[in-house]
């Protein structure tokens, strides 16, 4: 999967493929995440009334969220070793780090998508109960934003230690500086979270919740720092054109 998704991203030229085939780090990368996965959508017990097979349904599409979540983060991983193909220890140690924070947060995502795509309550032993108490939103916003500032921080330090071996890898001028801007987007990304987990933290009980609209600043800071970096490269690389 990992070879075909590589070849469908062949089209942006920004940075050339050095590794096609996925190595053992990768595969074992896969099993994780696709342990991740299963720790999403499968139940210990399978239901025993239409009532618990109807509030399990329900959460299909908490499911689609997660697994949207999660196969964005492997794709990202799975960009950075086709375009670098580095296995040094450092790297080695962030993607074991980037795994662990996915295996820990797989129940955390699932809990608070199941929590945005329902009203509140679960049914247990055939009583609807609330999922959360008012003051338990800001440890839950604290938690999902901490999960997200850490796995933003470990792909800045992956792209910035490809940045510095860029010889190791051989990489032009371009791809240093399209690795760097990848580094910084990541970077700017980990600032919003923890931007946003400051707002929730000084918060009340009541507004807590409504601070997670504020990461709806990352799309905004793809689009200025890419604009941004767009017009830098234009200036560094781009020939001038011959007066005729």
């Amino acid at each position: 999967m990992r070879t075909k998704v590589a070849q469908l991203q062949q089209k942006f030229k920004d940075i050339v493929w050095r590794s096609h085939e996925p190595s053992r780090l990768e595969t074992f990368s896969d099993a994780v995440f696709g342990f991740a996965l299963t720790l999403i959508i499968v139940s210990i017990e399978v239901p025993k009334t239409f009532d618990e097979l109807e509030e399990t349904m329900k959460g299909g599409i908490s499911f689609a969220v997660c697994f949207a979540v999660l196969f964005q983060i492997w794709n990202n991983q799975n960009i950075f070793f086709r375009r670098y193909g580095l296995k040094d220890t450092f790297t080695v140690l962030l993607n074991a780090v980037l795994l662990f924070v996915v295996l820990i947060y797989a129940y955390p995502l699932k809990f608070l998508t199941v929590l945005l795509f329902s009203n509140g309550t679960t049914l247990h032993e055939g009583h609807q109960i609330a999922m959360i108490r008012p003051e338990q939103i800001k440890p839950l916003m604290m938690i999902y934003g901490a999960g997200f500032a850490v796995i933003y921080l470990l792909f800045f330090l992956m792209y910035r230690n490809a940045a510095k071996r860029a010889h190791e890898a051989k990489l032009t001028d371009q791809e240093l500086f399209h690795t760097r801007t990848v580094a910084g987007i990541n970077i700017i990304c980990m600032l919003i979270c923890l931007a946003v987990m400051t707002l929730t933290y000084t918060a009340t009980r009541q507004t807590a919740g409504k601070t997670g609209f504020f990461y709806f600043m990352i799309p905004f800071g793809y689009m200025i720092w890419y604009r941004y970096r767009a017009k830098k490269a234009r200036r560094l690389f781009t020939t001038p054109a011959k007066l005729s």
